[in-house]
């Protein structure tokens, strides 16, 4: 598999403090990833990294091209999308103008949005409302949907299904199973194991800092080891 993001040797740094202390991992094209590990770890640290929204040393290649030194928005018009876990939506717009705002001036994109409306009819209903009136799942629905709009080759989302009731909770995992299926590939900074075990072809653990475990979901629930001191409570 022809690996589309490659991080190596990743320092991060707040300040003084130093966060990230040698992140190596990619996420092939088309390929579903999850990074887990309890909070504060540097989880949302590193697809913030990424995003150039953080000060870094090491190396962050996208399709071959170093993105360390770019702004964020570079890196967006590269093909980079990027959920926060605060959902960043413009409150007092409506559901339709947020939608639009994401869109990418001169990039023909994969998705419109019927195909938003269409994989979440909820929105459909609220479209001429604020997106400030909205629900907390149906806010998160509007952040991932306004992100597709700009047709990102590799989406990170953190946190995508924090705080949302478990049927909400269903339909983000119907709705990252389908970016798969159109060939968009995932990074998912994820607490809840099961969901990134059931959509996911590889995972990455992260400890202080570091990663501490890469391999298949498979291979993670037959490691009680790694779970016991990495990720349960």
């Amino acid at each position: 598999m022809t690996a589309l993001l490659e991080i190596k040797d990743l320092h991060a740094y707040y300040g003084k403090s130093h966060v990230l202390h040698g992140v190596d991992m990619t996420v092939g094209e088309g390929e579903i990833v999850s990074l887990l590990g309890r909070n504060g770890v540097g989880r949302s640290t590193t697809v913030k990294s990424t995003m150039g929204q953080v000060n870094v040393t090491g190396s962050i290649r996208f399709k071959g091209e170093q993105l360390v030194g770019l702004k964020a928005f570079e890196i967006a018009y590269k093909g980079l999308g990027y959920v926060p876990e605060n959902r960043d939506i413009f409150p007092t717009l409506s559901v339709e103008q947020n939608l639009i705002l994401g869109e990418k001036k001169g990039r023909k994109s994969r998705w419109s949005l019927g195909d938003m409306y269409r994989m979440f009819p909820r929105l459909k209903e609220r479209q001429h409302t604020p997106a400030g009136v909205l629900s907390g799942g149906e806010q998160q629905m509007l952040t991932l949907c306004r992100t597709l709009m700009g047709d990102p080759d590799l989406i990170m989302i953190d946190e995508p299904t924090e705080g949302l009731a478990p049927k909400i909770v269903e339909l983000v995992a119907e709705y990252l199973k389908e970016l798969k299926n159109r060939g968009i590939s995932v990074l998912l900074v994820e607490q809840k194991l099961a969901i990134a075990l059931e959509i996911s072809q590889r995972v990455y653990v992260m400890g202080h800092g570091s990663i501490v475990f890469e391999g298949t979901p498979a291979a993670l629930r037959g490691n009680a080891a790694v779970r016991k001191e990495w990720l349960e409570v």
